[in-house]
């Protein structure tokens, strides 16, 4: 089942093979041009070296079990769905306390509250947040929090290397003006290629680092408010038509139409629901937590009637 979650798109892929090659290209000139010329004498090199490398070896294991963990995909029935009879079961669902579950077209199964369809996997995921390239899979229920994670670590893996390479940057201008001829004589054929190197890792840095810091903000803004991306859309649109409805006629409802149909839970209980129950400390971590739950009822492939 791994292999199926890693979908064969080419903008996945792609993405994928920058992303590995922007962390080990990192590690080189960070190890190479950076610590080793400046800190080679010192127990520094050693500590930074440590550090730097194991969020990195963090940041990998976010984002493969990102890439290859289930997202919340809806399992597909093993008969087909009679569309005809659609009105009768949906009636017999808000009997028997299935409300909020609705049938997909495209891959013709129920799907439960807050499930949405990708187009990319060809799959409806529980709790869809988005289709993310660089992890080559959907944001969904069950990896929103490796996804998170692995934004987390790159943050601060882009923040390290380029404080870093400005510190090299400002020991390398000072011995050059301290230093004799001689040394600076044979260090100018190498001089430009180690600029050249912190140039390029100053702009992967700082793209990178400002380009995950908004998702990551982002990602728990809609935690936080219990809202995806695409529930936002929705109920923006859902208010704009209501909003020029109201404008057309009088009339009105006591309760917003746009207005989620899901109750709002304190901000720790969703935390906990994306990140585990557990400390704290472990949601830096990728470790495996217990699905989440909607209203203390854990999602099943169908719901209890008859198809």
């Amino acid at each position: 089942m791994a292999s199926m979650r890693c979908r064969r798109d080419p903008c996945g892929v792609i993405c994928l093979i920058l992303t590995y090659f922007s962390v080990f290209y990192a590690d080189y000139v960070v190890i190479q041009y950076v610590l080793i010329p400046a800190y080679s004498d010192s127990v520094w090199c050693t500590l930074h070296g440590s550090v730097f490398n194991l969020i990195l070896l963090l940041l990998l294991a976010c984002h493969a079990k990102a890439v290859f963990s289930d997202p919340g995909m809806v399992p597909l029935p093993d008969t087909a769905i009679d569309f005809s009879d659609l009105r009768s079961q949906s009636s017999r669902m808000n009997e028997r306390g299935c409300e909020g579950w609705t049938v997909c077209s495209r891959c013709e199964t129920y799907r439960p509250p807050r499930a949405h369809h990708c187009r990319v996997c060809q799959r409806c995921i529980r709790r869809m947040d988005h289709h993310c390239p660089w992890i080559n899979n959907c944001v969904g229920e069950l990896n929103q929090k490796y996804f998170i994670q692995f934004l987390f670590y790159t943050g601060i893996a882009s923040l390290y290397s380029m404080v870093l390479v400005v510190t090299a940057w400002v020991w390398r201008i000072r011995n050059e003006r301290e230093g004799d001829a001689e040394k600076e004589g044979e260090e100018v054929p190498s001089k430009h290629l180690i600029v050249a190197h912190y140039i390029i890792l100053l702009v992967e840095s700082v793209l990178f680092g400002v380009f995950v810091m908004v998702i990551f903000y982002d990602q728990l803004v809609s935690i936080i408010t219990d809202e995806t991306p695409i529930e936002q859309m929705k109920n923006r649109l859902i208010k704009d038509r209501s909003s020029t409805s109201s404008s057309s006629s009088s009339s009105s409802t006591s309760r917003p139409p746009h207005q989620p149909s899901h109750t709002r839970k304190p901000k720790l209980a969703l935390l906990r629901e994306v990140f585990g129950r557990g400390s704290v400390l472990c949601w830096l971590l990728p470790l495996h937590s217990s699905p989440p739950s909607v209203g203390g009822i854990t999602y099943s492939a169908l719901p209890d009637y008859d198809v």
